[in-house]
């Protein structure tokens, strides 16, 4: 049985840094949730943006627990809930200012629906680098909700998902973050090809197993990889770019790879205001998505019921593999310095993890 307060590390109050709370209360599932013990949280630039311009642009409220990616053991399971039971091992991700739902916490409760089942083959650590990242690459293509935020492709399991795109060229920016990653798995997964992605190089041969055709170097300048681009695809027109930098100088270069007609996803959905001009002068020629990943919104809950369905089977087979992991000593205690590394983009290629039970 859970106890009834935890270790917890969130911002107490606007202007302040996270700190840990030693007596947190533990959450209460309700019927149709679960509560799990967190085995593994993993760090995002969301959490020092949060922290830094407050949780406000979220939507939340003070006191904020952070963390929007888990995994972890199904502890207690709500009256309601058929798919899981206790003891099992599941990956998870945030809800928008729902301190219960935080990762940055021992025990955190999540809708049973969206929680999926860790296969064997993957260890909690690694699972925790999955829901948050490949939650943005999903939410910002399949996503059909009123209101989606979505280029509106076609999900796998939909008609057209596995063939409509076969053989055409796709961009992917950044392929070596943690999103550009599940970016490329996916457009592999639709049947993308060639599918190009900007990277330091030393990532290449990495990138190339998860589906990348070619790997250009991201230090380039804008117009020597429009250059390349052109080499690679032979002329034929880009249909697809994900963006998963999204800073001024990478919309650009994505927006600009793109063919009219075509769809492009961006990361970065404060940044909408980078390429509003480009987007006017084209009259809305090529579709723009900007994703919120959250699965409980609801333009995303029923991707997220159907996208859970099956991650299990694809993490099993490798349809989707998840980052590379760095380990981070001291469980929470180990968060609020290396969040300076993501900060200043010293983190590439690898998703830091903590283990919120190691917390001292």
């Amino acid at each position: 049985m859970a106890p009834t307060t935890q270790k917890a590390l969130g911002l107490p109050a606007e202007g302040e840094r996270y700190k840990l709370f030693n007596d947190w209360p533990t959450p209460t599932p309700g019927p149709n949730d679960v509560l799990v013990k967190v085995i593994s949280a993993a760090l995002n630039p969301g959490d020092w943006k949060i922290e830094d311009y407050g949780v406000a642009v979220i939507g939340g409220t003070y006191p904020y627990i952070g963390g929007l990616d888990g995994a972890g053991v199904v502890e207690e399971v709500g009256s309601q809930v058929k798919n899981l039971i206790k003891g099992d091992r599941v990956l998870f991700s945030f809800g928008i200012n729902k301190p219960e739902r935080a990762t940055f916490q021992q025990y955190s409760v999540q809708p049973a629906e969206n929680v999926g089942k860790i296969p064997d083959n993957i260890t909690f650590d690694q699972a925790a680098s999955v829901p948050l990242c490949l939650a943005t690459v999903a939410t910002g293509i399949w996503s059909h909700g009123p209101g989606a935020r979505s280029v509106g492709f076609p999900a796998p399991w939909e008609e057209g998902g596995l063939t409509k795109y076969q053989g055409q060229a796709a961009l992917i920016v950044g392929g070596s973050s943690s999103i550009g990653q599940y970016a490329i798995q996916l457009a592999k997964l639709q049947g993308f090809s060639p599918i190009i992605t900007t990277s330091s190089l030393k990532h290449a041969d990495y990138l190339k197993s998860l589906g990348a055709t070619h790997v250009l170097d991201r230090s380039l300048s804008p117009k020597a990889i429009a250059t390349e681009l052109q080499k690679l695809t032979g002329g034929q027109p880009i249909t697809y770019a994900y963006d998963a930098i999204a800073d001024e100088t990478t919309q650009h270069i994505a927006y600009d790879a793109v063919a009219l007609g075509g769809a492009l996803v961006l990361s970065n959905y404060p940044g909408q205001w980078i390429l509003a001009e480009k987007v006017k002068r084209d009259g809305g020629a090529k579709k723009l998505a900007y994703p919120f990943a959250d699965l409980q919104i609801p333009e995303n809950k029923q991707l997220g019921v159907e996208l859970y369905e099956r991650l299990e089977e694809w993490l099993r087979s490798g349809i989707v593999v998840p980052n590379r992991i760095e380990l981070l000593p001291g469980g929470l205690n180990g968060i609020p310095g290396r969040l300076e590394r993501l900060k200043a983009n010293q983190v590439s290629g690898v998703k830091l993890v903590v283990r919120p039970q190691e917390t001292a």
